[in-house]
Parts: C-alpha cells; structure tokens; sequence
C-alpha cells in the first residue's frame, strides 16, 4: 500500500516536474547555481538572497524548483573550479583542491571532472530519495505535534545549529541570540505594542528577511572580497579526455558510496554545514586507504568521496526544512523565508495540503541533477573563461541587483539602508571571527519560537512546566541540554576546535 501511495505521489510530483514553465525554472536555476559556484566571492546564499525578490511573482512550486536548483547547483559547480584552478567557487569544495587540482596538472583534469560529476549525480540521486521515502513518515509524526513539542524543536535545532556550526562557540551563541533579538523587532501579536522599532513606522511589521540576508551575505562578502588581491592561476594544459579508466572507477565507486552515506547523515543535522561533511569524507577516506601519504598528491578518491557528500548533504538538508518547517541552515532559512512569504505555512502540513509543491520539488531534483551533468562536462571552457573577468566589474552589478532586492519587498528606501547596515554589521562580524549562518536561523525561527511558546503558556495557563510535562517535548530538550553540556567538556571542545581547524 505504501509502496503505490509512493509511486502515486512520485507520479503526480513528475506531472509537476515536467511542466515547460518547471523545467525552465529548474533549468535556470541549475545554470545559474552553476554559475555562483564557478565564481569565486559571491556564493550561493547571496544569490537566492538577491534573487528571492523575483519569486514572488512565481508560482511557490516554480520559486522553491529554481531556488533549490541555485543551491545544489552551487555544489557542482564549484568543484570545476578548484580541480582546474584550485580555486573553490564554493565553500564546500575547498576540499576537492587537495587532490583534484594536483591531479588537472598531472593532466588528468578530464577524469577528475567526470568522477566529481557522475559522484554528484549519483549523490544528488540517492539524496533525493531518501527525501521521497523518509519525508512522509517524519511528517506525519510532526503532525502530532503541538506548541510545546514544536517550541522544543526549534530549540533544538538551534542549539544542533551551536554544537555544529563552522566557529567558535561563543561568538557562535552570541550569534543566534543577536538573531532572536532581531527577530523581535515589530508589533507585539497578542497586545498590539511595538516593540524595538524606534519610531520608525516602517518597522512596525518587523525588518524585512530580504534586507537581512542581502547584507549579511551579499555586501559583507563585497566589502570583505575588495581588498584581496585576484590571484587566478588558469591550468595551461588543455583538456582532450574525460572519460575515467577502468581503474579509476574501481578506486572511485567505494568512496561514492561512503561519501554519499556521510553526506545524508550531515545533511539532516541542523546547523551542519557542507564543508564537515566534505572533509569527514576526505579523513575517512584518507584514514582507509593503504596509501594514505599519497593524498594531497592527486589521488582520485579524494575527490570522489568528498564531491559526493557535499551533493548528498545538498540534498538531504530539505528533509528537516520540508517535513518539519525547521530549517538546517542559512539557505534553507531562506527557502523558508520564501514559502513564507508565497502565503505557505512551512511544516507537516505542507504534503497534505501542498502535495503538488512538495512532491514536484523533489522530481525536480532528480531531472535538475541530469540537467548539472550535462552543463557541467561539455560547457567547461565557457566556465573557465568566466573566470576571467575581474572581481571589480563583477561586485558593482552584485551591489546594484542587492539595492534592487531590498527595495521591490516593500517599495520603501528604508529596506535599502537596513540592507546597508546589515552589510556593514555582516563585514564586522566577519572580520570578529564570527559565523553569519546561525544569527539568520536565529531571526527566522525567533517568531516562530515566540508563538508556539505563548501558545503553550496559554494553553497550561502560564505553567511553563508542560514543556517538561509531555514526553516528545521533554526529550528534545533533554537533547539540547546534553549537546551543550557535551561540547563545552574540554576534551570534546579541543577535538571540535581540531576538526574545524584541520577543515579550514
């Protein structure tokens, strides 16, 4: 019974995928994701940031297809660029530098493009999935939850987001909760008061999650990028073959798989980011190998085991965002921020009442990922020849798309200067040492906390103990208790600080 309300469902999210305006918007996503991911200082975030004003006008299954095209698409892209250039067009490809870069210059560029490809394609496939086969069953039980468990939840995830966020912990926590303040910032919904707005009138109903992320992401990366001296070193051999040996795929397709396991299990943990999952692959991939002095030479299962958990964790991070309205970082609060405002309620409820939406984005995944096979392989010229134009034509058309965002939210020039401030505060945090990702999950899951913790006060008439009284709910906040208590122990603190070091 179960096995045909998948395929039920599966058919009706293809009827969706297949639509000419949903293949469009998936194939300009996956170009433009592409795109990000061979440039080097912009980035996936500050591209939906700076897109998610467009989509507003879309249809919420054509807006969420292209957005998560960008995102996933980012991931391959941005392994072209560090196996030819050592240079990672995106953050989770730094690890693909090690030895696919070695290896373009030992003039095995050809099969090194191919195995990231075809490792990511299997990746993206088996990721996708697993959102088609654990979805359902994770969001009936989310279903059963009420304010107390979903109060708990996102402190949960919010806490998952501290233990595991690419930083230190400190600045980390200050963070989220700089988030949480800000998301205070409007009128209060049960007395009607304002709150933090400081006499703006624009401000009543809260700051606007476009600025935020425009500023954080987009112009502190412009401010921050401008002083760095372009340093591209093109590979000057020309690349005749692609297609991998015999022996290559034999050493390749063990690393696919773990790499792929590694990145679905990174994927569904909030606050996990790409990178740990990438370099967990590398370490063991490096530790199981009988030549493990060998990598950082060329050695291709250091670029198969990682390319594949970076797609794979790609992937899976939609499982929470989709079945549970908990997002498991920075871009997926951006996903969230965009059903939100297309008028969808983000959780459980969005497969019963949304099933168009949410089995059409995952079909779309799969034909999205044969659409970044095809780009990536046959266009590697154009993509290198991208790289050619300077960082300083490029940030002007960055700074003019992210004034045009802002603005076209709410029409008001107070959403560009809070953009403005926004970046200014992003470029400050940056240069502290500090982690963006976790001050926007703090913003976009701070309402969200603030509701379901009124409602559950309301309803056991102000006794905050029935956040401990029902099992679900005390359980998760078992769970964020004992994280917190785990990572500041000093031995587990220093090997967190070893493996972010060692991934850096």
């Amino acid at each position: 019974m179960m096995d045909a309300t998948l395929l039920d469902n599966l058919l009706l999210g293809l009827s969706t995928a297949v639509s000419l305006s949903n293949l469009f918007y998936a194939f300009a996503g996956c170009l433009l994701g592409t795109l990000i991911g061979v440039l080097p200082g912009l980035g996936p975030l500050a591209t939906i940031a700076i897109l998610l004003p467009i989509t507003f006008n879309l249809d919420p299954t054509s807006a969420l297809i292209m957005l998560a095209g960008i995102y996933y698409g980012a991931q391959y892209g941005g392994s072209t660029t560090s196996i030819l250039m050592n240079l990672p067009g995106e953050s989770s490809s730094v690890v693909t530098c090690l030895d696919g870069y070695q290896m373009a210059r030992q003039g095995r560029a050809g099969p090194a493009l191919a195995i990231a490809a075809l490792g990511s394609f299997f990746a993206g496939c088996v990721g996708t999935l697993i959102i088609a086969l654990f979805g359902p069953p994770l969001a009936e039980i989310a279903l059963k939850f009420q304010a107390p468990e979903n109060f708990s939840l996102m402190v949960m995830g919010l806490v998952m987001a501290v233990v595991l966020a690419h930083g230190d912990l400190l600045k980390t926590i200050a963070m989220v909760l700089i988030g949480l303040l800000f998301g205070l910032v409007g009128t209060d919904v049960n007395s009607g008061a304002e709150r933090f707005t400081l006499g703006v009138p624009q401000l009543v109903d809260g700051i606007e999650m476009v600025g935020v992320a425009l500023g954080l992401f987009g112009i502190s990366e412009i401010i921050n990028n401008l002083h760095i001296k372009e340093q591209r070193e093109a590979l000057d051999r020309k690349i005749t073959h692609f297609m991998p040996t015999r022996e290559d795929m034999r050493r390749s397709w063990k690393p696919v798989l773990r790499g792929t396991a590694i990145g679905s299990v990174f994927g569904i943990l909030p606050g996990s980011h790409a990178i740990i999952s990438s370099f967990a692959s590398y370490t063991v991939e490096k530790r199981l190998s009988k030549h493990p002095e060998k990598f950082g030479t060329g050695m291709i299962e250091g670029v198969a085991g990682p390319e594949a958990a970076n797609n794979a964790a790609a992937q899976t991070y939609f499982i929470p965002m989709l079945t549970l309205g908990i997002p498991t970082g920075a871009v997926m609060a951006l996903m969230l921020g965009a059903m939100t405002m297309q008028g969808i309620v983000p959780g459980p409820q969005v497969m019963s009442q949304k099933p168009e939406l949410f089995w059409g984005l995952i079909v779309s995944m799969w034909i999205g990922n044969a659409m970044l096979v095809v780009l990536n392989l046959p266009l590697v010229g154009i993509w290198v020849k991208l790289l050619t134009i300077p960082y300083r034509l490029l940030f002007p058309a960055i700074l003019l798309f992210a004034c045009i965002g802002s603005y076209s939210a709410n029409n008001s020039a107070v959403d560009i200067y809070l953009c403005a401030l926004f970046g200014l505060m992003g470029y400050l945090f940056i240069k502290f040492g500090c982690e963006l990702a976790p001050l926007l999950l703090g913003f976009v899951l701070g309402p969200m906390m603030e509701e379901n913790l009124r409602r559950a006060l309301f309803i056991s008439e102000g006794d905050p103990s029935v956040l401990i009284q029902r099992p679900i709910s005390a359980s998760m906040l078992a769970i964020s208790a004992a994280a917190l208590v785990l990572v500041v122990l000093p031995a587990v603190r220093r090997k967190r600080s070893e493996v972010l070091v060692a991934s850096d």
